[in-house]
């Protein structure tokens, strides 16, 4: 099975999607709802015809759209962002939006916007972004594009930035900043609690000015950050993976962005990875041997079998990172994470998700 990037879905993403713009970007009122980045990442990798099965297990979780308030518009969205009782509002004004003008114009405006609020939604507000482009960059249909405006959408509604960060010194490389990332002090319960503990990051990225000295940058905080799930994930197995999804979300957007915006990309992606890993990472490292070297193709259907979002959307990045150590990182997500839980009306197994 060929497991590259693919423009093919046949219609089956765009259904997907269409099925999951039903619904809100959360559920309960704030876990949020991970659909549409699973299913993209399914179809990305060659797997569209699991959409429909994956999301017929994944219903049970989904939430009617939220009510809209008062329209969003260009003279008050300054009003209106990180406010999450607009999600519809905004979601409205960005599909309007996209309906005049070309996705990559609205994106490259908005996303020196919301980039210093990529912490909203515990970071799964870039994530869909990320996905999103990825999705409408590789074919531009309906769906497509108005999963773009769901994504930004949500994004601006749940924008939350950070401000009061301290630079302490790191080391060279994106591993060794990682490790030197001081954790917070104990005590804190909750993504929002955590994220007002973070004071201190180290200063591995901000000198960065140069466009390509920044896609390398990136890259290697991306691959950096998958590696170090394998022997770090047992600290918070789901949120630990945001400290390497949020950035490739981040990494995958680039190439539809000018280049002056790739080093701020950057450096509030390398905040959002550091800041995942002060909030969650355990005090030490704990060794992990996979069982045995698995080919990509296999890696991806233990994924996909396992169903949980968070593994699902690390084998993704794994994918893309695509060497032994992002597969192993993978297929620990697989051991540390609870299987998607199936709905109590279907008949299928764990091994039927696989179609």
């Amino acid at each position: 099975m060929d497991i590259t990037h693919t423009n093919e879905s046949g219609g089956l993403l765009e259904e997907a999607l269409e099925r999951v713009h039903a619904s809100g970007p959360e559920r309960e009122g704030w876990l949020s709802n991970h659909a549409p980045m699973v299913v993209e990442s399914l179809a990305a990798h060659g797997r569209a015809d699991s959409v429909h099965r994956w999301l017929d297990l994944y219903r049970d979780r989904l939430e009617d759209f939220p009510d809209r308030t008062a329209p969003v518009t260009d003279d008050n969205w300054r009003t209106a962002l990180g406010d999450p009782r607009r999600i519809a509002d905004w979601t409205d004004h960005f599909t309007r939006t996209l309906a005049e003008r070309p996705w990559r114009e609205v994106l490259a405006e908005w996303w020196p916007r919301l980039l210093p609020g990529l912490y909203g939604g515990a970071t799964h507000t870039v994530i869909r972004v990320g996905h999103a482009v990825r999705a409408v960059a590789a074919e531009e249909n309906a769906p497509r594009r108005t999963e773009l405006a769901h994504a930004l959408g949500y994004w601006a509604a749940r924008y939350q930035p950070v401000t009061g960060l301290v630079a302490v010194p790191g080391g060279a490389s994106a591993g060794q900043a990682l490790d030197a990332v001081p954790a917070i002090e104990p005590g804190h319960v909750g993504f929002r609690d955590r994220l007002s503990a973070v004071r201190h990051l180290p200063a591995w990225a901000q000198e960065v000015t140069d466009p390509d000295t920044a896609r390398q940058r990136l890259t290697e905080l991306v691959r950096a950050a998958t590696h170090r799930y394998a022997a770090h994930g047992h600290g918070e197995p789901t949120m630990l993976v945001h400290a390497a999804t949020a950035p490739n979300a981040v990494l995958r957007t680039l190439d539809s962005l000018p280049r002056d915006q790739w080093a701020p990309s950057l450096h509030a992606a390398w905040a959002a990875s550091a800041a995942v890993t002060a909030m969650y990472a355990p005090k030490e490292p704990v060794a992990y041997v996979p069982p045995g070297r698995l080919a990509p193709e296999e890696v991806l259907e233990r994924a996909l079998a396992h169903g949980d979002e968070h593994v699902i959307k690390l084998t993704d990045t794994a994918l893309d990172v695509g060497d032994e150590q992002a597969l192993a990182a993978a297929l620990r997500s697989v051991e540390l994470s609870e299987p998607l839980v199936y709905a109590p009306d279907t008949t299928e197994s764990p091994r039927d998700v696989r179609s």
